[in-house]
């Protein structure tokens, strides 16, 4: 689009279905990756992708010619495609529903990089729910408890 013009930076933040420990090392930097090129395919710049065995950060500049929510559908669904064409899990792999998305100016890019980047230290400390319930306190955004990510009973 012709003069059009945008800064929008946002991180995502999706969990495997029923938050099992699905994402393995052995094939981790290939599901970012492959999450990589569905992004860039849609225009979008990635800045950072990682995450733990049972859910992932994608940190995006947002291109103005796709909505949020088409563009995680395309993320979830053909990656979970891809990972089930792999036969990287037992069984069907799935991204449980929904996500959370959060915006972040062109001077926290550096916090939030690095933030993503060091996932797996981080929760040497403090566990998913407690860093996606901190985002959404620290974001303002009304939840209800139901529709958080949880186990299954």
């Amino acid at each position: 689009m012709a003069n059009t013009f945008t800064q929008l930076y946002v991180q995502f933040v999706f969990a495997v279905q029923n938050r099992l420990s699905f994402i393995q090392s052995e094939w981790e930097v290939e599901l970012y990756k492959y999450i990589t090129g569905i992004v860039q395919n849609n225009r979008h710049k990635m800045i950072i992708t990682n995450g733990m065995a049972d859910h992932i950060h994608v940190f995006v500049g947002l291109h103005t010619t796709q909505s949020i929510s088409d563009l995680m559908r395309l993320v979830k669904g053909e990656s979970s495609e891809w990972i089930n064409a792999k036969q990287f899990t037992k069984g069907k792999f799935s991204w449980q529903k929904g996500y959370a998305a959060f915006s972040y100016s062109r001077s926290q890019m550096n916090q939030v990089y690095q933030y993503i980047l060091n996932q797996k230290k981080h929760h040497e400390k403090k566990s998913f729910m407690e860093e996606y319930i901190e985002l959404l306190q620290e974001f303002g955004v009304e939840y209800d408890d139901r529709y958080i990510f949880k186990t299954p009973d």
